[in-house]
C-alpha cells in the first residue's frame, strides 16, 4: 500500500485550497510497517490545514489494514514537522486548533505501537504529534519546542496532560511558558525522547525497532497500550478472553522450548 493525501486516505481532489499544492501526507505499508510521512517540504513539513485534515482518516484506514502491525511517522527530508501553517493561524487559529486536536488525538488512538522518528525541528504541532506517538527516536541534531506562548495560544487539555505525563508538571511548565527549544540530549533527559542516535544512524534503527515489534504479539502490544492509556477504558476480560481462546501464548510457549521464531497471528 502506498497513497499520498491531502484530503483524505485516498488522495486530493486537486491542489489543495490554500495553494499548498506540495503539502500532503504520505503513507507507505511495508513488511507490516505502516511509515507515515508529513510532507510539506517548502515550509520545513508545516501542517496546512488540509493536512491536518487527512490524518484521522488516513490513520483509521491504516488501522483497519491487518498487515500493518506497527505505525513509524517522520518527516520528509532533514526535518521532522515545524508546527502548523502559520499564515492558516492567522486567518483561522480555533479551526486550525480542533483540526490538530482531532488529528494527534487519532494517532494517540492508534491501536497498534507508533514510533516518531525525528530529526531536524520537532516544534509545536509537530512536538504534539511526537508526544501522542507511543516512542519517540531522534536524531543527535534534534531540536524540539512547545511554542503556544509565542503566539498567544492556548493548548487543549489533551495536549497538555500527555505533555504533563511524559516530562512531569515542572518541566512540561517549563516548555510551554518559555517556548524555548531545546536539543534531543535535553529532551532525552527531560522523558521527551526514548533514543538519540547519530546523524546518519535514526532511520536504520527506527527501521531495525520497528521490525522487532512487527515480529512480536500484536495481542500483547495492543493490551498493554489501552491499559496503559489514560483515555481508554481497560476491557480485561476481553483482553483475557482473546488470549485463553487465540493460541497465542500456546505458540509463544512452544517457540521458546523449540529455539525458533513464534508466529503470532492474532490480529485486531
Amino acid at each position: 500500500m502506498e497513497t499520498a493525501s491531502t484530503a483524505g486516505p485516498h488522495g486530493a481532489d486537486g491542489p489543495p485550497a490554500d495553494g499548498h499544492a506540495d503539502a500532503a501526507v504520505r503513507a507507505a505499508v511495508r513488511d507490516g510497517v505502516a511509515t507515515v510521512t508529513l510532507h510539506h517540504p517548502a515550509k520545513r513539513n508545516a501542517m496546512t490545514p488540509a493536512m491536518w485534515r487527512a490524518l484521522p482518516p488516513l490513520l483509521a484506514e491504516l488501522a483497519r489494514d491487518t498487515a500493518v502491525r506497527t505505525l513509524v511517522l517522520t518527516g520528509a527530508g532533514g526535518t521532522f514537522c515545524a508546527g502548523a501553517d502559520i499564515g492558516a493561524l492567522r486567518r483561522a487559529p480555533e479551526e486550525q486548533q480542533e483540526s490538530a486536536t482531532a488529528a494527534e488525538e487519532a494517532l494517540a488512538g492508534f491501536p497498534a505501537p507508533t514510533v516518531a522518528a525525528v530529526r531536524g525541528h520537532c516544534v509545536g504541532g509537530g512536538c504534539q504529534l511526537a508526544a501522542a506517538c507511543d516512542l519517540r527516536f531522534a536524531d543527535e541534531d534534534a531540536l524540539f519546542g512547545v511554542t503556544p506562548a509565542k503566539l498567544g495560544l492556548v493548548y487543549p487539555a489533551g495536549s497538555t496532560g500527555r505533555l504533563v505525563r511524559l516530562l512531569g508538571p515542572a518541566r512540561a511548565k517549563y516548555l510551554l511558558f518559555s517556548g524555548e527549544l531545546i536539543g534531543a540530549r535535553q529532551a532525552l533527559a527531560y522523558g521527551l525522547v526514548d533514543e538519540v542516535h547519530a546523524p546518519g544512524a535514526l532511520d536504520a534503527r527506527v527501521a531495525e525497532f520497528a521490525a522487532v515489534l512487527a515480529q512480536r504479539s500484536q495481542l500483547t502490544q495492543e493490551a498493554a497500550k489501552e491499559a496503559a492509556s489514560d483515555t481508554a477504558p481497560y476491557r480485561e476480560a476481553y483482553w483475557q478472553e482473546q488470549q485463553r481462546t487465540c493460541g497465542e501464548a500456546a505458540e509463544g510457549v512452544a517457540a521458546f522450548l523449540e529455539r525458533r521464531e513464534p508466529r503470532f497471528r492474532w490480529a485486531r
